[in-house]
Order: C-alpha cells, then sequence, then structure tokens
C-alpha cells in the first residue's frame, strides 16, 4: 500500500466518523421534533415505577439515537426540580439499553457478502431523504425526510470506516501494532478516551464494530473497548451536572457509578473465564457464528441489559451513596439559589422538550403574579403586613424570571424548531413582559398600603368590601385566562373576555362611589387617592392577563 492510498485511507475515515456524527444528531433532532408530544408523555410516565423508568429512558434513547442526550435531558429535569433522583436514575439505566439500538442497526448494515450489501440498501435512504427535504413544503414532512436523510447518511459514514479499515487491515505492521493492546484495563482506557474525544458511545460501538468486522483487530479487543465506550460516555452528564444543582450532580455522578460498576461486573467475570481457559471472544463466537458485526452488537446490548438487571433493585441504596458523596449542609440548609422550576440551559439540546418547559415556566411565573397581586389587595385592605417578606420573595423571583427566562427564550429561538413553536416563543417574551407589568402594580398597591399608615388612614368598610369583590373577580378572569393558555382554549378565552369587561365596569363604578363617599364624609381626599389608584391598577392587571389569553390566537 502506497503513501497516497494510506493518506487518502486516513481522510476516509475521518470523513466516515464525521458524516456518522452528523447523521447520530440529524436523526436525533428530527426525531425529537417529529416525536416531541410522545416524548413528553414518556416522562410523566417514568415516576410509576422502576421498572417503567428503565422503559422510558429505553424507548427515549432508542428514539433520539443517544444515550448522552437522553441522560443530559434527565439531568436537566432533575435540577429544574421535575424529576427526583430515584427516578432520574432509572431512565438513565433504561438510556443505556436504548443506545444499543444503534449498534444492532450497524451490525445488521454490514451484511452483504456477494450480493449488494444491506449498507449500500439502507444508504439510499439519504438519497430519498434530501429529495424530501428539497421539496417537501410541510414541517411534518421535512421532518420525515430529515429522519430518512439521517438513517441513510449513518451508512454511507459506515461505509467509509469500514473501506478505509478495510485497506489499514492489510497492512501487516497495522495488524502487529494493534495486536499489542491485548490487557483488557488498557483497551477499556482506550474506548473511554475516545468515547469521551468524540463525545458519542454510538460512534465508538460502531467503529469498534467495523474494525472487527474488517479483522484490525479481534472480537475480545472489540468487547472491551465497547466495555469503555460506557464509561466515556458519561463525560457528557457529567459536564452538565457540573453546572447544575446538588442533586443534578448527584444524578450524573450515579450515571458514571452506574457504568463502571457494570465494566467492573464484567472485567471480573472475564478474569474468572480466563482462568477456565475462555474468553467473551470465544462465548459469543460460538453463540453466534460467522457473523463478528452480530457477536459485538449483542455483546454490547447483552452487557447493558445485564448491568442494569444487576443495578435496578439497588437503585435506592445508590441514591444514598450519592447523598452522601454530596451532602447537603450540616444545618440542613442549603442556600436557595434563585433558579428556573421547569427549564434548564441544557434542555436547549433538546428543544420540543424545552418548549413545553418553557410554557410551564411561564404558567408558573403566571401563579406568583396572582399570589402577589391577592396578597397586595389583602395588605392595603388590612393594614397588616405578615406576609410582606413572602411577597417581597415572589417579586424578587418575577424580576429574575423576567431576565432569565427571555434570555433562556432568545436562546431556544436559534434552535431548530417547527413553525408552531416559534411563532409560540415569540408571543411568549411578551408574555412574560405581561407577567412581570402584574408584578410592578402588585408593588404599586403595596405602596398604597404604605402611604395609608402615613396618613394613619384606613379604607372604609365599604371600600374593603368593593376591593374584595374586584379581587375575586380578577382571580376568576385569571383561573380563565390560565386554561385558555395552558390547553389553548379559545372558550375560555371567551370567558376572560367577558370578566374583563366587567373588571372594567366595577372599576368605573367603583370612581362613582368613592365620589359619594366623600362627599358623605366617610372618606378623605388622600385616602381617596389610594382607593382610585387602586382600581386602575387592577382593571391593567385585567389588561396583561387578558393580553397573555390573546396569545393563543397565533400559536393554536
Amino acid at each position: 500500500m502506497d503513501t497516497t492510498t494510506i493518506i487518502t485511507s486516513v481522510l476516509s475515515l475521518i470523513a466516515g466518523v464525521g458524516i456518522f456524527l452528523i447523521a447520530c444528531t440529524m436523526m436525533s433532532s428530527n426525531l425529537e421534533a417529529l416525536g416531541s408530544k410522545k416524548l413528553k408523555a414518556l416522562f410523566s410516565k417514568a415516576s410509576k415505577s422502576k421498572l417503567v423508568g428503565v422503559g422510558v429512558g429505553t424507548a427515549t434513547a432508542a428514539v433520539i439515537q443517544s444515550s448522552s442526550a437522553t441522560s443530559v435531558m434527565v439531568i436537566g429535569f432533575v435540577n429544574a426540580g421535575i424529576m427526583t433522583i430515584a427516578q432520574a436514575a432509572t431512565v438513565i439505566f433504561g438510556a443505556n439499553i436504548g443506545t444499543t439500538v444503534t449498534g444492532q442497526l450497524v451490525a445488521l448494515g454490514m451484511f452483504g457478502g456477494n450480493s449488494v450489501s444491506s449498507s449500500a440498501i439502507f444508504a439510499t435512504f439519504a438519497g430519498i431523504g434530501a429529495f424530501i427535504l428539497a421539496f417537501a413544503k410541510k414541517d411534518a414532512t421535512r421532518k420525515i425526510g430529515g429522519i430518512m436523510a439521517g438513517f441513510g447518511m449513518l451508512f454511507v459514514g459506515l461505509s467509509m470506516m469500514s473501506g478505509a479499515m478495510g485497506y489499514f487491515s492489510e497492512l501487516e505492521s497495522v495488524r502487529n501494532f494493534l495486536a499489542i493492546f491485548k490487557n483488557p484495563f488498557l483497551l477499556v482506557l482506550i474506548g473511554a478516551v475516545l468515547t469521551a474525544v468524540v463525545q458519542s458511545s454510538s460512534v465508538m460501538t460502531s467503529m469498534a464494530i467495523t474494525m472487527t468486522v474488517t479483522g484490525l483487530i479481534n472480537l475480545n479487543q472489540g468487547i472491551y473497548i465497547t466495555m469503555g465506550s460506557n464509561i466515556g460516555t458519561c463525560v457528557t452528564a457529567l459536564i452538565a451536572g457540573l453546572t447544575g444543582t446538588k442533586n443534578a450532580k448527584r444524578t450524573a455522578l450515579i450515571h458514571l457509578i452506574f457504568n463502571v460498576s457494570g465494566v467492573i461486573v464484567f472485567m471480573l467475570i472475564g478474569l474468572f473465564m480466563r482462568l477456565g481457559g475462555v474468553d467473551y471472544g470465544y462465548v459469543f463466537g460460538k453463540m453466534f457464528p460467522n457473523a463478528p458485526q452480530i457477536q459485538l452488537s449483542m455483546f454490547h446490548t447483552v452487557f447493558n441489559v445485564v448491568t442494569v438487571i444487576i443495578i435496578l433493585p439497588l437503585t435506592n441504596l445508590l441514591v444514598k451513596l450519592v447523598t452522601k458523596i454530596i451532602p447537603d449542609k450540616k444545618d440542613g440548609k442549603d442556600a436557595e439559589e434563585m433558579r428556573f422550576r421547569f427549564v434548564e440551559e441544557h434542555m436547549l439540546r433538546t428543544p420540543p422538550i424545552a418548549v413545553q418547559q418553557t410554557k410551564n415556566e411561564i404558567l408558573d411565573m403566571a401563579e406568583v403574579t396572582i399570589r402577589n397581586f391577592e396578597t397586595a389587595c389583602d395588605i392595603v385592605c388590612t393594614l397588616d403586613y405578615g406576609a410582606k417578606e413572602q411577597f417581597a420573595a415572589n417579586e424578587t423571583r418575577l424580576n429574575f424570571l423576567n431576565k432569565e427566562l427571555i434570555k433562556f427564550i432568545v436562546a431556544l429561538l436559534k434552535e431548530d424548531l417547527n413553525e408552531k413553536d416559534r411563532v409560540f416563543l415569540t408571543t411568549a417574551i411578551r408574555t412574560v413582559t405581561d407577567l412581570e407589568r402584574v408584578g410592578d402594580y402588585a408593588e404599586n398597591i403595596i405602596e398604597y398600603a404604605d402611604k395609608l399608615n402615613e396618613l394613619e388612614g384606613s379604607f372604609s368598610e365599604q371600600a374593603v368590601q368593593e376591593i374584595g369583590y374586584l379581587k375575586r373577580l380578577i382571580r376568576s378572569l385569571y383561573n380563565e385566562v390560565r386554561t385558555a393558555y395552558r390547553d389553548g382554549d379559545f372558550s375560555a378565552l371567551d370567558k376572560a373576555l367577558a370578566i374583563e369587561e366587567t373588571v372594567d365596569e366595577v372599576t368605573e363604578s367603583m370612581i362613582q362611589k368613592h365620589i359619594e363617599r366623600l362627599g358623605g364624609g366617610l372618606c378623605t381626599a388622600e385616602v381617596g387617592a389610594q382607593y382610585l389608584s387602586l382600581s386602575s391598577n387592577a382593571e391593567r392587571v385585567a389588561d396583561h392577563y387578558i393580553n397573555v389569553a390573546k396569545t393563543i390566537k397565533s400559536f393554536n
């Protein structure tokens, strides 16, 4: 083999790995977008039992073709407080099983012999998918085209890697060099490091299968490299956990302990097998004769399934262990850092999930605004400041959400989204601003209470009753707005609009009643001024809530 051929083979190998990585990303993003509703439904079931959690993780990783992406998604949910560590652990366990689907697909594509290879047949999907992408207009159809193109490119990359390694397998010097690496610990280390570099166990496993089929390495070497890839894939989750809460860090640590434990168990089994004169290569070679690609892909599946069977009953002990390794403060009170409850920056890797969680974050923000509005009304009527501290904490949170949630939405808008989600996010920026303004009006009402204290005055009993009625009316308005926004319910929007008209009428009548009380000497002009300002602010609160509800006309 001359120098030109060697250089060409190296370049082909690099190109093949690149195409394979792009294919995985392409399939993943389009499958997430197309199946986002099903993914959301799957994750909502993860809390039912450990086995359900494993099933959810398996299905999700199989669908999006990435255990790393699934693990990062789960860590994001833990960071946002949506999942417990135990729930997240079971999903991560399942993700390790789901990711073996890629290895099975690659193994399937390695068949051919004297006939047309299955890899070449599957690669034609790249052309079909590209054709659909070029001419399809509907977003869903384009996503299907993206999935098909990604699937086909997977085998294009595989063919390029296989061809390059086929050239290398002809070089005795290369085969002799690779034959040196027989130590299982060294092979596991190589697999872990290379996987950490390419950030994909699927790519590493696929390369190991290709190298085994072309004869560059033997089956036993491929098996230990594949074991190492399970450790290397934890790097992505560990990076995600480092910037998260303590529970997110604990979840990432569980992922690492789980994968390392599986490798240790199989390394020990392999050691005892070698004492008996056999190894994994011999066993799986006998189980699946004359099919090295199936031998390695099946080992990968068996490895992950058996590890889950061993570790799953120990989930609670594992949670206790990571809690001891990463403990809470001794007084049991970790400082409450201001953070999101439903979204988390690592969710940007899964845009369809992030969009839904953004809506949940906005709904939670809306709940804070109505609580502060009602608290402000109570304080101004009773001049009892017992709830002032909680009000201030809520206002701080609203300011945080107004600033940081808009940043998150802007970042999310840069991701690959369907048109409906993009329109929703565009309106969401205005919605967050509307809700922040409700919080500002609640602050104004608290200031009216402060002014009454300065004046040593208070509202009359009749005025307090009128404010109470207005507060209940706006609560009814809010309930309809929430339903409309959450469910895209236009009948709830109609009810909200009707209530908003009533609010306008009530606030208008409050002016007349104030004038009557002023004329009858039941209140002073100074106290009355605070009353009128409150009614005006309440009317604007209703307007901002209606703005929120009206946005459903754009994205439903």
